[in-house]
């Protein structure tokens, strides 16, 4: 299963259709842009194993340039839009990227990046000079190019504890293009993903993030059609649900939290009745968020835990995790194991390290100390999760090891707190952090979104509080409610931590 075969025997199929304009890109299409894109990469000098970025928010040409790399051999860099020139240069430069695909919406962020990578070539979609990304494109034959190979994809972490690892997957076992791809049977026999192109995927978050990137690649082997948000936005996700009979789709929890606070009769406007699969991850799921969401949506929804290195995956549909509320599902890819901080297998109910066992490791780009850290004596690989397996091997998370507060020798895992404060009915959003305190070493404080910008905070915070007193140990209580606008967090739901503790590190120090 291919798009190049899809492209043969389904040519006019639509392959992606961009849900706020409607344009639509058929497999035909698809396939001579991706030829074409392979022959401009060869055109240019990139050969198998030579590395790219892309810089560019949702777009109908996106994924073809995913698919022309696969077709060339090509290490494709997706580098995230939030990122300041600074961060995407030293991406490219760690990448070694020889081109950089953009568009004039990244124009102010230009000069800067290409004044540090002096000798990546630039080409803009959209431009009116000679880097015209779809002038270079249209220049092309739509042929195949000679020496076709399957290509890779590099991503690199969030950032959000420090500098972000270029993740070096795994060399296929078979450069054929059209060779076998595991996440295929993940997708059917896991998912329930049909495998006659009768599906049609909701991607509703940025495609340059491993999900979407994964299972937008997964459905176009299956021969479905992607509907792709510009932008994510609950209503118009609910709309395109109903306008484009929607039969899948991937969320993250703060997609669910935004939906819950619709209003009712907002929610119950539009016609889900398609909608059969719709598949989370990113972090768990606070267990009254997840069941309003099957409350409303029925016992569609597939949870699964999984990092951007592949190293395994676990995954639980809705009758199950009802059965094990908070749980993230049981493995289906890799061998988990839960280690003690002796490297040594903990019994179940036992929180400890969670390590992958697989034969596919990746290694962490030019960083061999971040390689080292991340794996256990037996080469197992860890994405830095802590959590646990009950007695009939559901696992559930506790939190990342790098979030964990020490307070007055106390272990403290925010994701606890973060929980219940999410499923406040009058919080949008929440972090917890630990931040510097003289008397306890670290104190916890609770960074709040507010429902309602213009509440009053004293009488809020005094009514989280209470609310938390009836459920959380007096050691964990927030000692600071700090409430804004929004939280710094990406799209695919990763809360960028870093930023806030920095920020309180910095008013520790000024004070």
């Amino acid at each position: 299963m291919h798009p190049i075969s899809h492209a043969q025997t389904k040519p006019d199929h639509p392959a992606i259709i961009m849900s706020g304009s409607g344009e639509t890109v058929t497999y035909g299409e698809m396939d001579h842009t991706a030829n074409r894109f392979a022959h401009l990469l060869r055109e240019r000098g990139l050969k198998a194993g030579d590395s790219f970025a892309i810089l560019m928010d949702n777009n109908a040409l996106y994924l073809q340039l995913v698919w022309g790399s696969q077709r060339a051999g090509t290490l494709l860099v997706p580098i995230s839009t939030r990122l300041a020139a600074p961060e995407i240069a030293y991406i490219m430069q760690d990448a070694d990227a020889r081109i950089l695909l953009t568009t004039p919406a990244f124009a102010d962020r230009l000069p800067a990046i290409r004044k540090a990578c002096p000798d990546c070539e630039v080409l803009l979609l959209g431009s009116e000079d000679t880097e015209d990304l779809q002038a270079a494109l249209d220049a092309q034959p739509d042929t195949p190019i000679e020496d076709q190979a399957a290509g890779l994809v590099m991503l690199y972490s969030s950032g959000t504890t420090g500098r972000p690892k270029g993740i070096m997957p795994a060399a296929p076992d078979d450069p054929d293009v059209e060779a076998i791809n595991p996440l295929i049977g993940l997708a059917t026999m896991g998912v329930g993903m049909p495998a006659d192109g009768s599906m049609v995927y909701l991607s509703p978050a940025p495609l340059y993030h491993a999900a979407p990137m994964g299972w937008c690649s997964t459905a176009h082997r299956l021969g479905g059609t992607i509907v792709v948000m510009e932008k994510f936005d609950p209503e118009a996700a609910l709309a395109a649900i109903e306008k484009y009979n929607v039969t899948d789709s991937q969320w993250v929890p703060t997609h669910f939290v935004r939906f819950l606070r619709l209003d009712k009769e907002l929610r119950s406007k539009y016609d889900l009745s398609t909608h059969q699969r719709a598949i989370h991850a990113a972090a768990p799921v606070p267990v009254p968020i997840k069941k309003a969401m099957i409350e409303w949506w029925g016992p569609i929804l597939v949870e699964y835990y999984a990092g951007s290195e592949g190293i395994g995956m676990t995954l639980v549909k809705s009758g199950d995790w009802m059965d094990n509320p908070g749980t993230v599902g049981r493995a289906m890819h890799g061998i988990l194991h839960v280690c003690g901080p002796d490297g040594e297998e903990l019994p179940a109910g036992r929180d400890g390290v969670l390590y992958f066992e697989n034969d596919k490791i990746p290694t962490y780009h030019n960083d061999a100390e971040k390689t080292a850290e991340a794996m256990h004596p037996k080469g197992w690989m860890t994405l830095g999760d802590i959590g646990h397996v009950n007695e009939d091997g559901w696992l559930f998370l506790t939190d990342r090891k790098s979030h964990m507060i020490i307070s007055g020798g106390v272990n403290i895992y925010p994701q606890e707190i973060e929980n219940l404060l999410i499923a406040h009915e009058k919080v949008m959003d929440a972090g917890v952090i630990g931040a510097p305190c003289e008397d306890m070493g670290e104190k916890v404080v609770a960074v709040v979104q507010p429902v309602d910008l213009d509440s009053d905070t004293e009488a809020l915070e005094a009514e989280l509080r209470e609310y938390l007193e009836a459920q959380i140990a007096r050691i964990k209580m927030p000692k600071l409610f700090d409430f804004r606008p929004e939280l710094p967090r990406e799209a695919n739901g990763k809360l960028y931590k870093r930023e806030l503790r920095d920020e309180f590190e910095a008013k520790a120090q000024a004070s």
